[in-house]
């Protein structure tokens, strides 16, 4: 693309940049950003100046050169945008807009400044800019969302795995939901923790919530078993329902750990393990007064 080409557009955007930045601002009032309040006026304005100066400084020292050094802080800044964005729950047309919005004031600034036969090819160059600008947003957004998306599961993971200390030596760990791979090493890592934080002789897993016992979730759990015992800790498997138990039988599982129906059977035999008992104190009460 010849060298005065990369000159006329950066002298163009110079020229207009009062009128340019109206449009552009105006246009990004109108969109849905400011509606839903994620983000503030000042912002957007912010936002939209910082942008067009980078863009104006890589016009003209790098032309249309996107990878140019000249536009890292253009990229860098609008990385930045993106990330924010996807973060406040933007959706990908909505992020992408901030940067495709730019096109018409930009249009508009070549249709006053350039003859007509140079008009053409200017527009088209500025929009395969824009284009190349909008497609980096959208990549960053998806980036970004992926992020998100995998922190929150692991959030989420870790809060549906608490573990529970019910009596002195005993620990409940319920499930909730399907096991998997990554989710049984947040299981055994939680659990492991917790024994040697309480110094715990028992721990019950409870799989009430757990839908459906097939071959490989049974293996999760023998590995969380298996761990457990190896740090001292004897297990016990609260949560078994008819359903789960006929699965079980058909499919050839063997847990080869001590199962009951409820998580209250299950305490019954932890505190049992370990010499422990649960007395009615009224009654005891009564047959002392008499």
């Amino acid at each position: 693309m010849p060298v005065s080409s990369h000159s006329e557009i950066s002298a163009i955007v110079e020229a207009n940049e009062q009128q340019i930045l109206k449009e552009w601002l105006e246009a990004l009032r109108q969109s849905a950003s400011l509606e839903t309040g994620r983000t503030k006026e000042s912002e957007l304005n912010t936002q939209a100046k910082v942008f067009f100066g980078h863009l104006r400084a890589g016009l003209r020292d790098a032309g249309l050169d996107l990878r140019a050094s000249a536009y890292e802080n253009l990229n860098s800044f609008l990385a930045e945008v993106s990330r924010t964005r996807a973060i406040k729950g933007y959706s990908p047309s909505e992020t992408a807009m901030f940067v495709f919005s730019l096109k018409k004031p930009l249009f508009n600034a070549v249709a006053k400044s350039a003859d007509a036969s140079a008009a053409a090819q200017r527009t088209w160059e500025i929009s395969q800019l824009i284009d190349e600008l909008g497609l980096q947003t959208v990549e960053t957004y998806q980036k970004s969302r992926e992020e998100v998306i995998v922190r929150q599961q692991r959030e989420i993971s870790e809060l549906s795995t608490p573990v529970v200390k019910l009596w002195e030596g005993v620990l409940a760990l319920p499930l909730i939901g399907t096991l998997d791979s990554a989710r049984t090493q947040v299981v055994m890592e939680n659990l492991l923790q917790s024994i040697v934080d309480y110094g715990a002789e028992i721990a019950v897993i409870d799989i009430t919530g757990v839908p459906t016992v097939d071959t490989l979730v049974a293996q999760h759990l023998l590995k969380t078993v298996a761990a457990a015992r190896l740090m001292g800790a004897d297990c016990i498997i609260s949560g078994i329902r008819p359903q789960i138990a006929q699965t079980m039988v058909h499919l050839g599982v063997d847990l080869d750990v001590t199962t009951k129906s409820s998580l209250a059977d299950a305490f019954a035999v932890a505190l049992q393990r370990m010499g422990r008992t649960v007395v009615d104190v009224d009654a005891i009460a009564g047959r002392t007064a008499r």
